[in-house]
């Protein structure tokens, strides 16, 4: 999962059609598109990522309803925490302004510090798995004296990609000084 940052702008680096190739022969204008690539792939990467965190929602949402169903309160709202985390990371990063104008305009972006920036954004994907086995615990400890913790483990786990995604904008906001 870890590479799909890469492959994402690989491929829209790959897709310039033969009108394109010739404008990016046009001083200045190959910036521009890379700049414009570059958006676009992170908009992209950002929707996949947001979609993942989507469905991890959509699985403590369906844990809830569980333990309704069974009558279990006290833990629907012990898992809201948790639920309330990944809806709004995953709201955050769909909705946050996207690629590198603006944030870039006034800045040279070097390989190297794009590189950092794309393995951060992979590091997001990483997250999706350490929040799924955190949901996977909880649902194998329901019904023993384990749930509580693996509860609390979920809501900490689902943390991180809130935290992992505000170093991002302070990486990005750096770049350059």
């Amino acid at each position: 999962m870890g590479d799909l940052p890469g492959k994402i702008y690989g491929k829209m680096s790959e897709d310039l059609n033969p009108f394109k190739r010739i404008l990016a022969r046009i001083p200045g204008f190959s910036g521009y598109m890379e700049a414009t690539t570059r958006r676009v792939s992170d908009k992209m990467l950002r929707e996949a990522i947001a979609e993942r965190y989507e469905e991890l929602w959509g699985r403590v949402s369906g844990l809830q309803r569980e333990f309704i169903r069974k009558g279990e309160i006290a833990y629907v709202d012990d898992l809201e925490a948790a639920a309330v985390k990944l809806r709004t990371f995953a709201d955050r990063i769909r909705r946050a302004s996207y690629g590198y104008k603006g944030l870039f305009a006034d800045v040279k972006i070097e390989e190297d510090e794009l590189a950092r920036i794309y393995e951060h954004d992979a590091a997001m994907l990483d997250m999706v798995d350490e929040v799924a086995r955190a949901i996977d615990h909880v649902e194998a400890s329901m019904g023993t004296d384990g749930l509580p913790a693996a509860i609390r483990n979920l809501e900490t786990v689902s943390q991180q990609p809130i935290e992992l995604f505000e170093r991002r904008e302070e990486m990005i906001l750096s770049t350059g000084e």
